[in-house]
């Protein structure tokens, strides 16, 4: 399990970033295909727009989260993370973001 100072080393990690960030612009295309009697929808398209229209930004306030998911894995690991699990911390975190940016 990695150390919280090795977590928080990870925030801003090159090697994840991109990756979080392809991940968000994922989630976000399939928050505009899904119905629109979605829990939370309204705020879930708003996050979705904030998210193309600044992909970057969305990545790096996500990171924490996707890492927070993966807690329990080692640094190596978490530096080598796979897609899928990186998009499931994605989707699984969406509605905090959603409702923070106060849809």
């Amino acid at each position: 399990m990695a150390t919280l100072s090795e977590l928080q080393g990870l925030f801003a990690d090159a090697g994840l970033l991109p990756k979080v960030q392809a991940a968000c612009v994922i989630a976000a295309q399939a928050i505009y295909v899904e119905a629109t009697n979605t829990a939370n929808h309204a705020a879930r398209l708003n996050w979705a727009k904030a998210t193309f229209a600044n992909p970057a930004a969305e990545a790096s306030r996500m990171l924490p989260a996707v890492l927070a998911a993966n807690s329990t894995l080692t640094l190596a690991q978490l530096q080598g993370v796979s897609d899928a699990s990186i998009q499931a911390a994605v989707n699984s975190a969406v509605n905090v973001f959603a409702f923070s940016a106060g849809g």
